[in-house]
């Protein structure tokens, strides 16, 4: 799939694991609010695509909603680890393919393990869809399945 580039790899790993995508364009936005009234949906609907940087060098991805950010000391208990960091944006670009702003598990160059906030479960969702200026929609239950994700309360308000 790494021979694809952007949506397409989204697509194709979608496809493969039997997941229904919406793909939209949508225009740059200077908020979260703004992004959500442009999309027509609330802050929390918008899911940020995090990918975290583990001790031994290897990664995990953490979805977490909008209005909402990382709880380390949670997300390092769920991972069983006690360090973790954000990767800068190199790192972040070959550790998955894509750019911050696009990050998304799905057509990752690497299937790093994915923990999902517990919030997110029971709605339809927003998230980067590989390119700027295109986002992705799809049944959050759906995607944890299909990544068999752990879910559970990684995050705190912002």
């Amino acid at each position: 799939m790494s021979e694809l580039t952007g949506v397409d790899r989204v697509r194709a790993d979608a496809a493969a694991r039997g997941l229904e995508v919406e793909i939209i364009e949508r225009p740059a936005a200077n908020s979260l609010e703004e992004a959500a009234k442009l999309m027509g949906i609330t802050p929390a609907d918008i899911v940020k695509s995090l990918v975290v940087k583990r001790s031994d060098g290897t990664f995990v991805f953490a979805l977490v909603p909008g209005g909402r950010k990382i709880s380390w000391p949670k997300l390092r208990a769920v991972v069983g680890v006690n360090k973790l960091q954000l990767p800068d944006a190199s790192l972040a670009l070959a550790a998955t393919g894509y750019e911050r702003g696009t990050i998304t598990p799905l057509g990752s160059t690497t299937a790093w393990p994915v923990v999902a906030d517990a919030s997110i479960e029971g709605r339809r969702v927003s998230m980067g869809a590989g390119e700027h200026g295109r986002s992705l929609f799809v049944d959050a239950d759906r995607l944890i399945d299909a990544f068999d994700a752990t879910v559970a309360d990684i995050s705190d308000p912002e």
